[in-house]
């Protein structure tokens, strides 16, 4: 390491955020544009390089992360892009999105704030595009043979790139117009830009991947027949099937699934519409949901100048500090965290209902009630105790005029057609059955990520494309030299 006693002479900093007042005008990422550089190379300097690094443990990419701080830390940023890219095919989506399970695992997180790992694989991102260490990396030669992958989230665009630069030629098929998946349409603009999909999106065209949007396999090409025409096929669907809340009163008009809200605003922000005809101007919001998914439809109404926004959480509120008792190092703990969209909420006062940050924790939705033109106008709730049942005489009512539901995802969505079609099995879960090398039960396809793992983490779901990329080229050809990171198998640690 560059400096032996970094961790015990430099605070940890992280990247700052713009002011709350000037952040929510807008629609531009979070953070203070070039803050980040002047301080991440003391911060990398904070790792202490340890004998046995948990953080690679707690990534499931493998991610080389005492390697490449000790490069930032001596600012050799080429040496750092290498070593971070042999691991991870998108660092500057991670260093955005991700929630840093690595930094849970980091050794000196046992007594002190850990290193800010995710900061630090951000501006190897960013640096990387900046000088140029990240051109297309074509194949030398082709290997004849072809390969489909449905679906251009993280895990369909991270199989695709190592099949292409494999030598396999590989087409990406996305029902929808632009290419990303949740990250297009999902993930809003202010946590991530969408120039950075774009950036990766160029360098995989120069490689030779193939992309075709707006083309639902299952309804606009029949299963079978691009079964047909491809040696392998990749599902990387995702797990888009929401789950419902089933109250009375859901049938009113008003209440939907975050990710019916979230895409309007995603297309304001790419010009396909000038306001969102579910806006959440003027009107008194309610997010079922503690989830990431909840917290980006909090930032995005309080942009739209919600009257007010209110986020429902049916867990109890965590501590400021790990259990250690029922999560000890290095497991990821479930402690009290403030998002941009929280901290936002909270500065600005938009939830009169909850005591701070927007948020209602131990909170249970009973039921919705509606005027006359059968349009929500309350949301009734209780709330709950440990085992999730209500305490009595704790009933409240909250103003509605907007409710999202945001309560996570089963499984892939089967209204295409695609798995029927097929004929691929399914978990009593809802999700791909696949055996320890990705296949299932239909020769030469293959699934991964969400629709096979259920809904994770994008360092997950990244993984996920690595390793059946490795598969499907094993398939292919009898032997694979691409990396397998993970196994179908495998878990994040947990107690």
């Amino acid at each position: 390491m560059a400096d032996p006693k970094g961790f015990m002479t430099t605070p940890r900093q992280e990247w700052p955020r713009r002011p709350v007042e000037e952040r929510v005008r807008d629609w531009d990422e979070v953070y203070v544009p070039g803050a980040l550089l002047p301080i991440i190379s003391k911060q990398a300097d904070r790792c202490m390089d340890c004998g046995v690094p948990f953080c690679h443990s707690a990534c499931p990419l493998g991610n080389l992360i005492p390697e490449w701080n000790d490069l930032v830390s001596r600012e050799d940023w080429r040496a750092a892009s290498d070593r971070l890219h042999a691991t991870n095919n998108f660092p500057e989506f991670t260093g955005r999105l991700c929630p840093a399970p690595c930094e849970a695992g980091c050794v000196l997180a046992i007594n002190q704030p850990a290193v800010t790992i995710k900061n630090v694989e951000c501006a190897i991102g960013d640096r990387a595009w900046e000088q140029g260490f990240v051109p297309p990396r074509p194949p030398d030669r082709l290997s004849g043979r072809t390969v489909a992958v449905i679906g251009s989230g993280p895990t369909g665009l991270a199989a695709a790139q190592q099949l292409t630069r494999a030598g396999h030629t590989v087409a990406v098929y996305e029902r929808d117009d632009r290419l990303g998946g949740l990250m297009r349409y999902g993930i809003p603009e202010f946590k991530m830009e969408k120039r950075h999909l774009e950036r990766r999106l160029g360098q995989m065209r120069a490689e030779g991947t193939k992309f075709r949007t707006s083309t639902a396999i299952g309804r606009d090409i029949g299963a079978a027949e691009l079964r047909s025409r491809y040696d392998a096929v990749v599902i990387a669907t995702g797990a888009t099937a929401w789950r419902e809340l089933a109250v009375p009163g859901r049938e009113l008009t008003g209440i939907h699934q975050a990710m019916e809200y979230l895409p309007l605003s995603n297309r304001v922000c790419e010009g396909d519409l000038e306001a969102s005809p579910m806006s959440a101007a003027g009107k008194h919001v309610v997010i079922v949901g503690g989830g990431d998914t909840g917290a980006d439809c909090l930032g995005t109404a309080v942009r739209e100048g919600a009257a007010s926004v209110t986020q429902l959480d049916i867990y109890a509120q965590p501590g400021a500090e790990r259990d250690e008792d029922v999560e000890p190092w290095p497991t990821y703990p479930k402690i009290y965290r403030l998002s941009a969209a929280h901290e936002e909420a909270r500065d600005l006062g938009t939830a009169p209902a909850a005591d701070a940050d927007a948020r209602l924790f131990a909170a249970s939705t009973l039921h919705f009630t509606g005027d006359g033109t059968g349009h929500v106008r309350s949301l009734h709730l209780v709330e709950v105790d440990a085992t999730r049942q209500p305490v009595p005489g704790t009933g409240r009512t909250l103003p509605v005029d907007l409710v999202l539901l945001a309560l996570g995802f089963s499984g892939p969505d089967r209204e295409d057609g695609l798995i029927d079609q097929l004929g691929l099995e399914l978990e009593p879960r809802g999700t791909l059955v696949r055996d320890a090398g990705f296949a299932t039960n239909v020769p030469g396809v293959f699934a991964a990520g969400d629709a096979a793992r259920g809904q994770s983490l994008i360092v997950w779901a990244i993984a996920e494309g690595r390793a059946v990329a490795a598969a499907v080229d094993h398939y292919l050809t009898g032997s694979s030299r691409l990396p397998t990171p993970i196994s179908p198998y495998d878990r994040p640690m947990h107690v």
